[in-house]
């Protein structure tokens, strides 16, 4: 034992430039006329994982990835000689320029776990976008994010709005989806459209589930808000872990994951994000049509508003918050689906990551009101992916929470959210 630590204890091999080395890696040399080219900073992106390096005084470098899967390989032109680019025609096989860049291309390994990938520099000029072209991109992207968490905050917060509960497991209802559409597609190969039902039967299932066997039971026994809350962290960890020993510890792709892009102007976009966007937007549309047209949408925003009220009306209180946990579990179903698509990739904590977004759309938008966790989502997809013009991508989603202090700050109820009284 030294310093305390436990005699076996593994420890994760790593290089000099903070990498965890993997069985899986891609290397190679930059060399200008011939010659080696040193402090060329590269990195790597793609199923949920950013890795950087920079070459050495012999022009090599290394990444690790933790996957035997397709990526893409950046070169920071700013780091390169000045007045040359990557030469797209020397690229090796398998490795393929992005389109509208000269400087990044994707690359998949063959049978072995490396991935040589040497490159030549040659005289050229940069494509680069301007300021605007990137803001309208990103702007794009934040959208298409913010809908598809709009879907999760609406069903935490028409949970929070009936039961004033803050459910911690509702990233384990997101990671619901997407496992379960892993499980019938991938696993057992199945069509997509069947993993697809699939995931939102079993998150309707899940969220009736919860409700009978778990929240149900302690309603009528009168607990208090605080030990739900408690409760619901428990019920998240406890998640969280079976699926992990489902599914181990890897990314794993859905069908159809980083198709091609194709591009509109400056916008870059996918057919799985215009999907995305029109299946979040027809879901968010059909919700507002159930909340104020129907009876039972109708009962919901009344006990949202006072539950005494709404009992002593002779509304069915417990009915409808059953109702509301089935609707939060499909939703959650749906935005994990749609989630697993963008990272891409389902993880065993992919919701886990999705979670703080949520509890800041929540309470942007106001907190208990549907509508608002919609414009909180949208603000805060929005705020993440333009973010990134400005500070590292690492740093992202905490500029989602500066924007949340900020309007905070001047409207402390939230977008939405009622002015109340407190003692």
């Amino acid at each position: 034992m030294v310093l305390g630590i436990p005699a076996g204890t593994a420890w994760a091999e790593t290089t000099d430039d903070g990498q965890e080395v993997t069985d899986f890696y891609f290397g190679g040399n930059i060399t200008f006329d011939d010659q080696p080219v040193e402090g060329v900073v590269l990195s790597v992106e793609g199923n949920g994982f950013e890795g950087e390096t920079e070459t050495d005084a012999e022009g090599k470098w290394r990444l690790y990835v933790p996957e035997k899967e397709k990526y893409t390989i950046s070169v920071d032109e700013d780091t390169l000689p000045e007045g040359v680019i990557v030469d797209a025609e020397q690229l090796p096989q398998g490795v393929v320029a992005v389109q509208g860049t000269s400087g990044s291309f994707e690359a998949e390994f063959g049978l072995t776990g490396t991935k040589i990938v040497n490159l030549f520099l040659g005289e050229g000029e940069r494509i680069t976008e301007s300021i605007w072209e990137q803001l309208l991109s990103r702007t794009v992207n934040g959208v298409n994010f913010g809908l598809l968490l709009a879907l999760a905050s609406m069903g935490a917060a028409l949970i929070y709005g009936t039961t004033r509960l803050g459910n911690f497991a509702h990233a384990e209802m997101v990671t619901w989806g997407g496992l379960i559409t892993l499980v019938f597609t991938t696993w057992w190969d199945l069509p997509l459209w069947v993993g697809l039902l699939a995931a939102i039967i079993g998150g309707l299932a899940l969220g009736w589930g919860l409700d009978v066997s778990l929240w149900a039971p302690l309603r009528r026994r009168g607990m208090s808000v605080v030990p739900l809350m408690i409760v619901s962290i428990g019920l998240s960890l406890t998640l969280r872990y079976v699926f992990q020993y489902i599914i181990g510890g890897g990314t794993h792709q859905l069908p159809g994951a980083s198709p091609e892009p194709f591009q509109l102007g400056p916008i870059s976009l996918s057919y799985i994000d215009v999907i995305s966007m029109s299946v979040s937007l027809v879901v968010i549309i059909a919700v507002g049509l159930f909340l104020t047209r129907t009876r039972i949408g109708k009962a919901t925003r009344a006990i949202s508003d006072n539950p005494q009220l709404a009992s002593a009306t002779g509304i069915d209180v417990d009915k409808v918050i059953r109702l509301v946990w089935i609707l939060a579990g499909g939703l959650a179903a749906i935005s994990g689906i749609l989630w697993a698509y963008f990272r891409p990739g389902v993880k065993w904590d992919m919701g886990t990551g999705m979670l703080l977004l949520i509890f800041c759309a929540m309470t942007l938008g106001g907190l208990g009101t549907a509508f608002g966790a919609i414009i909180g989502s949208l603000i805060v997809g929005i705020v993440v992916e333009v973010s990134t013009l400005w500070i590292p991508s690492d740093l992202k989603y905490a500029s989602a929470l500066i924007a949340l202090i900020i309007i905070l700050l001047v409207r402390p109820q939230g977008i939405f959210g009622r002015k109340e009284r407190l003692g």
